[in-house]
């Protein structure tokens, strides 16, 4: 019975003492030297505001250097190579917020794409039925392996492919 209870009183200390040791990811904010948060203003930090800890390396091209190098890579693989699948989306995602920060409609024309820059317009043709739309890129996808883009539920009813649920396409980017 000694030893039971030796043994529980040894492993409630070893817990009471694993709560007492700092993350080393937050090691810095709460220094046993005395130290406190880094002084930099472009700490980044979570949706909780918390640092991370973490600073990217900065990128010296701007946002729009690297879009129109997006664009350019997108034209020097051939359009021939920018075809694929594409499947719709909307329901279950109207009103929420999509990846770039806009309220996602499923009555817009908008679309999801893996690596496209954001507010890119693209020219999608159903190679069967050779109708086409013109889409805003504005949300990251589409999750489903084989598929290359996401339409809205209003493009997808334009293109003829709602019923069907997916289209095999191709990608123009339009200027």
């Amino acid at each position: 019975m000694r030893k039971l209870l030796l043994l529980c009183l040894i492993l409630f200390l070893i817990a009471g003492c694993i709560g007492c040791i700092p993350s080393p990811r937050f090691a810095y904010l709460q220094d046993i030297r005395g130290g406190s948060r880094p002084k930099s203003s472009d700490t980044p930090t979570d949706i909780y505001g918390r640092t991370s800890g973490y600073v990217p390396p900065p990128d010296e091209r701007s946002f729009a250097d690297q879009q129109r190098d997006a664009r350019e890579e997108f034209n020097r693989t051939g359009q021939h190579e920018m075809t694929g699948v594409a499947s719709w989306y909307g329901p279950g995602f109207h009103g929420r917020q999509t990846a770039n920060g806009e309220t996602f409609n499923e009555n817009a024309m908008t679309a999801a794409h893996k690596t496209l820059p954001f507010n890119t317009n693209v020219r999608v043709t159903d190679l069967e039925t050779g109708r086409s739309v013109v889409v805003r890129i504005n949300d990251r996808g589409p999750y489903a392996k084989g598929r290359i883009i996401d339409l809205s539920k209003r493009a997808a009813e334009r293109l003829g492919m709602r019923e069907r649920g997916h289209a095999n396409v191709r990608l123009d980017i339009v200027r």
